[in-house]
């Protein structure tokens, strides 16, 4: 029996319908994953998790993509008001996976395209999804051809079960075995640890409030630009300084080897 296993399940409908957030604060946080057991028995017994086909927990695997010089990462890093950031996502145990842009413009807007992608080009840029991400760049002033610059820059992997509130409002995913691998398909994973991550309204969710009680507060943490940062010392790190000399330490990493992504 796991923690989850005490709670009613919800299925992937009810979810969309129930938490369609109009206003919607996220929160991240790096947690023991030691701690999650207690954590989640904090919770109210009408919390509900995400279950499809019996399953509760789902294996997801995302590639990103950046220029050479890193304009994506270096837009977080430094931060800019504007920004963008490109990968596919994998949904490993359905076999599906979709293309998504997400970009945030000079007035602070961010914008989320998501579109179904061949979950055999995941590695790649295809023509058209060139043209797609050239016009989301132009969108926030970036010289549009930079889209022909794309390539894989880093993928990460892990599991994720997510969890609706008594109130059908807030939200909170629950992401483990994580692991971040180079295009070379080299890396590392920190077993020890799991990323929290709660979508609520103006107020506090009752996760978040579970999460205060025990300590953890919000942290500044990207799969993407924390794991860069953290696979490479010499780019600008002080965003997520913290992590990098906690949780993302070297003495939390496991090292990790897997096929190259990009054939």
């Amino acid at each position: 029996m796991t923690a989850l296993d005490r709670f009613a399940p919800v299925s992937l409908d009810e979810l969309v319908t129930e938490a369609a957030l109009l206003t919607r604060v996220d929160r991240k946080y790096v947690v023991p994953r030691a701690e999650l057991g207690d954590l989640l028995g904090d919770l109210d017994d009408a919390t509900r998790v995400l279950e499809i086909d019996g399953a509760r927990t789902f294996a997801y695997e995302s590639v990103y993509f950046d220029t050479p010089d890193l304009l994506s990462f270096r837009m977080a890093a430094q931060p800019r008001r504007r920004r963008f950031k490109l990968r596919t996502r994998s949904y490993l145990d359905s076999g599906s996976a979709f293309l998504e842009i997400k970009t945030r413009g000079a007035r602070g807007v961010t914008v989320k395209e998501r579109d179904p992608y061949d979950p055999a080009l995941t590695a790649d840029l295809t023509a058209e999804a060139r043209r797609e991400v050239s016009g989301a760049l132009a969108a926030i002033g970036v010289t549009p051809d930079r889209a022909e610059e794309l390539e894989p820059s880093l993928v990460t992997r892990y599991r994720r079960a997510t969890l609706l509130a008594p109130d059908g409002v807030g939200r909170a995913t629950v992401d483990t075995d994580l692991a971040w691998l180079s295009p070379a398909g080299d890396g590392f994973s920190i077993p020890g640890m799991a990323i929290v991550e709660t979508k609520s309204g103006a107020a506090a969710s009752v996760v978040d409030r579970a999460l205060w009680r025990r300590g953890h507060r919000p942290a500044t943490v990207s799969k993407y630009a924390t794991g860069m940062a953290a696979m490479n010392p010499d780019l600008p790190r002080n965003r997520w300084a913290r992590l990098l000399r906690g949780p993302f330490a070297p003495t939390h990493r496991t090292l990790e080897a897997s096929c190259p992504v990009a054939a």
